[in-house]
C-alpha cells in the first residue's frame, strides 16, 4: 500500500472526518421520506433545495470565518492584503476551474440521479448498485490517474464491504424489482459519485487549495446552477399545505447531510485515499438502517444484522490498513 500523500490533516482525523459524514448521509434518507409524504417535491426538487441550502450555510460559516480572521493582528493582515491579489491570480487558473466545475457537475448528478433510481427501482437495488458499483469505480479510477494501489489487505476489506452491503440490502428483498431505468440512474450515481471523489483526491495529493470549505462552495455553487432549470421543470415549490414542516426538513437536509457532511468529507479526503474513503462512505446505508429501527419502526431482520457486521467489520480493516500504510510512509520518509 502507497503512504498517505502529505497533508496538514492527520490521517487518523481525516478518516473521523469520512466517517462522521457518512453517518450524517445516513439521516438524509429518513429526512427525504417524511419530506416526500406531503411537499410534492420530487427527486431533482429536492436535490436542487439540498444542494442551494447547504450552499447559504456554508457562504454563512465562510463569512463568519473572514470576520474572525478580520480581528486578528494589523501585521497579519497587512501580509494578507499584499498577497491577496497573488492568491487570486494562483487560484483562478483553468485547472482550478476544471477542477470546480467536475466537481460540482459530479455533486449534482450523484445526488439526482441516486434519487431518481431509488423512485425508479426502489431503494434496496438503487442502493446497491450505486454504493457497490461506486468503490468499484473510484478504484479502478484511482488506479489509472493516481497510481494508487490497494494491495491484498485493501481488496479484501473493499469485498468484504460490498458483501455486507449485498447482504445488508438485499438479503431479505427477494420481491424487490429491478427495473432497467433505475439501474440505469444507479450507474449515473455512481459514476457522479467516483468522478467526485478523485477529482477532490487528486487536488489533496497535488498539495493545491488547502482550503476544503472553498472548493466545497465552489461545487455546490455550480451544482445548484445546473439543478435549478431542471428543478424548476419537475416543480420547485412545496405543497403550501405543511409547509411549515416541509420547510423544517429541507433546512435539516440542507445543514447537517449536506453542508457538515460534505464539509468534513472533502477535507477528509486531504488526507485519506479515495478507495479507502468510498467504502468508509457505506457506513451511510448502516446508519441510514440503524434509524428506521431505532425512530421509524422498521424491523431489524437477521439478513440486516448480518450484513451490518460484515460491512462495519470490513470498514474497520480497512481504516486499520490504511493507518498502517500511513504509519508506514512516515517511517520510510
Amino acid at each position: 500500500m502507497h503512504a498517505t500523500p502529505s497533508s496538514a490533516l492527520p490521517v487518523g482525523r481525516g478518516l473521523a472526518y469520512v466517517t462522521l459524514a457518512a453517518t450524517a448521509w445516513g439521516t438524509a434518507g429518513a429526512a427525504a421520506a417524511l419530506l416526500y409524504r406531503g411537499s410534492g417535491l420530487g427527486p431533482i426538487s429536492l436535490t436542487f433545495w439540498r444542494t442551494f441550502g447547504g450552499l447559504l450555510i456554508l457562504l454563512a460559516v465562510r463569512a463568519v470565518q473572514r470576520r474572525r480572521t478580520a480581528t486578528s493582528s494589523r501585521p497579519q493582515q497587512t501580509y494578507r492584503r499584499r498577497t491577496r491579489i497573488a492568491d487570486l491570480r494562483t487560484a483562478v487558473t483553468r485547472t482550478a476551474v476544471t477542477r470546480t466545475l467536475v466537481t460540482g457537475v459530479a455533486l449534482a448528478v450523484f445526488q439526482a440521479a441516486y434519487f431518481e433510481a431509488v423512485e425508479a427501482t426502489g431503494l434496496a437495488v438503487g442502493t446497491v448498485v450505486t454504493m457497490g458499483a461506486g468503490p468499484v469505480l473510484i478504484a479502478i479510477g484511482a488506479r489509472l490517474l493516481m497510481g494508487e494501489r490497494l494491495g491484498a489487505g485493501g481488496v479484501l476489506a473493499v469485498t468484504g464491504a460490498l458483501a455486507g452491503l449485498l447482504i445488508l440490502v438485499l438479503g431479505d428483498s427477494g420481491s424487490a424489482t429491478v427495473r432497467p431505468a433505475g439501474v440505469g440512474y444507479a450507474l449515473l450515481s455512481a459514476a457522479g459519485c467516483a468522478a467526485m471523489t478523485l477529482a477532490t483526491r487528486r487536488l489533496g495529493k497535488q498539495g493545491g487549495d488547502g482550503d476544503p470549505y472553498a472548493s466545497t462552495v465552489s461545487a455546490f455553487a455550480v451544482g445548484a446552477v445546473c439543478l435549478l432549470p431542471l428543478a424548476a421543470v419537475e416543480g420547485l415549490w412545496p405543497h403550501a399545505h405543511d409547509l411549515g414542516r416541509s420547510l423544517v426538513l429541507i433546512a435539516y437536509i440542507a445543514a447537517v447531510p449536506t453542508a457538515l457532511a460534505y464539509g468534513l468529507y472533502f477535507a477528509g479526503l486531504a488526507a485519506v485515499r479515495a478507495a479507502t474513503a468510498s467504502v468508509i462512505s457505506l457506513i451511510e446505508p448502516v446508519s441510514a438502517a440503524a434509524i428506521a429501527v431505532l425512530f421509524l419502526g422498521e424491523r431489524l431482520t437477521t439478513a440486516t444484522t448480518a450484513g451490518t457486521a460484515v460491512l462495519l467489520t470490513a470498514v474497520a480493516a480497512l481504516a486499520v490498513t490504511e493507518a498502517r500504510g500511513a504509519v508506514a510512509g512516515v517511517r520510510r520518509a
